[in-house]
C-alpha cells in the first residue's frame, strides 16, 4: 500500500476530468467515516467517494453501490444542506500533500451564491473530512472532530476556525533540480532511499525503492535519471495503475515498481486501481467495526456458557457421589438392632462389599437410628432429583454454545443488513435489549436470502443468518427443492431451487454451504443434502434450527474464486 502524494496528484488530474462542472445530484453516508457523492457531469453520473475510515482511508470514483442507513446521518444531512445541487468548481491538491480541496458552488436560503470547500485529509488513522465556509474560513462540521482533549494544537470542531495540518519541512520533488538533489543526499551514510523520503514531499518508502532499484548500482547520474524520469511522468501525467500481488502482500502505485517481484494488473484509471485493491478490504473492515460489539457480546455469551457447563459438571459429580447416602440409610436400616440412640458415628459392616468391609457412618446423637437412615434417603432423593435437573440445564447450556456457535459464523460471513437482522434476532430473542421502543413501529421486512446462480444456470438460494434460514427453508424453498448443510458443523442453509438439479449443480451447492459455514477455510468438508420435504423445524426450537432425514452427504472444498463467478451471475 502507497498512497502517496503521486498517488493524489494522478487521482485529482483523473477527478478534474471528470466531475469539474458537474453538479452534486445526490449525497449518502454508508458508513461513519464515508461520505459519496453522486456527480452529474455531461450526461454521465460519477459517484466519488471520500472515506476517513482509520485503516483504510481513501478517495476515488467507485462503482460499488453499497446499502445506506434509512435514516441519514448528521453530517450526511448537513453536506446535503450546503452542497446538494451544488457545482463542482475545482478540486486541488495543497502542494504534493495528501491533501485535497474541493470548492463548491451553490446558493444559499435567499438564493445567494456561496462557495463551500470540502477539504479532504487523507493522513492515516487521522484523516477526515472538512465542510468549511470559504468566506469565513470557519468549519461548517467534519466527519471526524477533534476535540482539545485529543488534540491541543488542532481542534476540528463546528464553528471554529479551521487551521491547516502541519507543514512537512520538505521540497517538492517536482521542483528539484539536479545539483539540489545530489547534494541532499549523504551518499557515504546508505540508506539512500529512506533519504529521498525524507528529503521530498509526496515521497512513500515503496516508490523510492523503485526510483533506487531502477537506478541499478546508484552514483550521482544513474540516481537522479531514475529520480527525474518519475518526476517527468508526474509533470506530464503519464500514470501507469497498478497492483502488484506479491507472496507476503500487495501493493498499488501509479507508477511502474520493478523491485517487487509479483503478479502485476494493470487499470485504464487510478480509481478503477484504487476500488479494486480497497473494496473488500474496506467492507469487511466496516463490518468487522459494526459487528465489534455484537460479536464481543456472542462470544461473552458462549464462554458463560461453557463456564456454566464446568460448574453443572462438578454439581453433577457431586450427586453422582450421593449413591454413598442410599447406602448409608440401606446399612442403617438393616443393622437397626446395633444402634443406640445418642451415637455419633457407628460401625458397620458393608455386605455389598465381597471384601465385607466395614463403614464408619456418621449420625446425628439427637436423631434415632430410624430417624439418622431416613435422613440419608431425603439427601439421596434430593442428590437424584438434581442429577436430573443438572443433565438438562446441561443440555440447554450445550444448545446455547451451539446457537452462539452459529451466531458467531454468520457475523463473521455476514454483510451488513445480515448483521442488522441478526442484531434483530438477538432482541426478539430477549438476549439484546431493544433500542426501537420508542421509535415508530415499521413493517418488518422479508429476510430475504441471497441468490447464486450455478454453472449450468440452477438459482441456489443461501441464507446468511437464521432469520434468512428459517425463511427460506420454511416458507420459500417448495417441498421438492433441494436442502444443504454442513454436516455438525454451524453454517448456512442452502437451497437448489430445482426439482432434479444435475451433479454440478449440487457440487456449487455444496461448495457454497461451506463456504458459508465455520468450516470456511478446511478442506474435504462433509456436506449433508436431502429434499426440503425431509427437513422439519421442531416446535419451540431456536431460529435456523431444523432436523432432517434421508440425507446423503458429499465432501467439498470451498473455492473462493468459483463463488464469485456465481455471485457474478446472480441477478442485481
Amino acid at each position: 500500500m502507497a498512497f502517496d502524494g503521486f498517488v493524489v496528484r494522478a487521482l485529482v488530474h483523473e477527478l478534474s476530468q471528470a466531475i469539474i462542472g458537474g453538479k452534486i445530484a445526490k449525497v449518502y453516508q454508508p458508513f461513519p467515516d464515508d461520505l459519496l457523492l453522486i456527480i452529474r457531469n455531461q450526461g454521465q453520473n460519477y459517484r466519488l467517494l471520500f472515506s476517513a475510515n482509520p485503516t483504510y482511508p481513501r478517495f476515488h470514483l467507485s462503482t460499488v453501490e453499497e446499502e445506506n442507513p434509512k435514516e441519514a446521518p448528521m453530517f450526511c444531512m448537513l453536506i446535503r444542506k450546503h452542497c446538494e445541487g451544488g457545482t463542482i468548481k475545482s478540486i486541488e491538491q495543497v502542494g504534493m500533500e495528501r491533501v485535497i480541496h474541493i470548492d463548491i458552488q451553490t446558493r444559499d436560503e435567499l438564493g445567494d451564491e456561496q462557495t463551500r470547500r470540502m477539504i479532504f485529509e487523507l493522513m492515516g488513522r487521522h484523516s477526515n473530512l472538512v465542510l468549511l465556509d470559504l468566506k469565513t474560513e470557519m468549519i461548517l462540521d467534519s466527519i471526524r472532530h477533534v476535540t482539545p482533549a485529543i488534540s491541543q494544537y488542532r481542534v476540528v470542531l463546528p464553528g471554529r476556525p479551521y487551521v491547516t495540518p502541519p507543514v512537512q519541512e520538505k521540497t517538492n520533488p517536482l521542483h528539484a533540480t539536479k545539483e539540489e538533489f545530489i547534494s541532499k543526499i549523504q551518499w557515504n551514510t546508505g540508506r539512500i532511499d529512506r533519504q529521498m523520503v525524507e528529503q521530498y514531499l509526496g515521497l512513500s518508502p515503496l516508490l523510492a525503492k523503485a526510483i533506487l532499484h531502477q537506478a541499478g548500482l546508484a552514483n550521482h547520474e544513474s540516481l537522479w535519471n531514475s529520480f527525474s524520469q518519475v518526476m517527468d511522468w508526474a509533470k506530464q501525467h503519464h500514470y501507469t495503475p497498478q497492483i502488484v500481488h506479491t507472496a507476503e502482500k500487495s501493493y498499488f502505485s501509479v507508477f511502474p515498481l520493478p523491485h517487487l517481484d509479483g503478479e502485476q494488473i494493470n487499470f485504464a484509471t487510478v480509481s478503477q486501481c484504487l476500488e479494486s485493491y480497497f473494496h473488500g478490504k474496506a467492507q469487511r473492515d466496516a463490518i468487522k467495526q459494526k459487528a465489534h460489539d455484537l460479536l464481543r457480546f456472542v462470544k461473552n455469551e458462549r464462554d458463560k456458557n461453557e463456564k456454566k457447563i464446568v460448574k453443572l459438571e462438578a454439581g453433577k459429580l457431586e450427586a453422582e457421589n450421593a449413591q454413598i447416602y442410599q447406602l448409608y440409610g440401606e446399612l442403617l436400616t438393616a443393622y437397626l438392632h446395633e444402634i443406640q440412640k445418642g451415637q455419633s458415628e457407628v460401625h458397620l459392616i458393608n455386605y455389598y462389599d465381597p471384601d465385607q468391609a466395614t463403614l464408619t457412618i456418621p449420625l446425628q446423637p439427637n436423631k434415632t437410628p430410624v430417624e439418622n437412615a431416613q435422613i440419608y434417603f431425603k439427601q439421596y432423593n434430593k442428590a437424584k432429583k438434581n442429577l436430573q435437573l443438572v443433565d438438562a440445564q446441561i443440555a440447554d447450556a450445550q444448545e446455547e454454545i451451539n446457537y452462539f456457535d452459529t451466531l458467531q459464523q454468520q457475523i463473521e460471513v455476514g454483510g451488513l443488513s445480515d448483521i442488522q437482522q441478526i442484531r434483530e434476532e438477538l432482541e426478539e430473542g430477549g438476549y439484546l435489549r431493544s433500542h426501537q421502543k420508542m421509535k415508530r413501529k415499521r413493517k418488518p421486512e422479508q429476510p430475504l436470502p441471497h441468490t447464486y446462480i450455478s454453472s449450468t444456470g440452477i438459482p441456489i438460494a443461501v441464507g446468511k443468518n437464521n432469520k434468512q434460514n428459517d425463511y427460506l427453508t420454511i416458507k420459500l424453498a417448495k417441498a421438492s427443492h433441494w436442502w444443504l448443510h454442513t454436516k455438525e458443523i454451524p453454517g448456512s442453509h442452502v437451497v437448489i431451487q430445482a426439482e432434479d438439479p444435475d451433479e454440478t449443480t449440487i457440487q456449487e451447492a455444496a461448495m457454497l454451504a461451506a463456504y458459508f459455514s465455520k468450516a470456511q477455510l478446511s478442506s474435504k468438508v462433509p456436506v449433508d443434502y436431502t429434499q426440503v420435504r425431509n427437513v422439519k423445524k421442531p416446535r419451540g426450537a431456536k431460529p435456523g434450527f431444523v432436523i432432517y432425514e434421508k440425507q446423503s452427504t458429499i465432501y467439498v472444498t470451498p473455492d473462493e474464486g468459483k463463488i464469485q463467478q456465481m455471485n457474478k451471475r446472480s441477478p442485481r
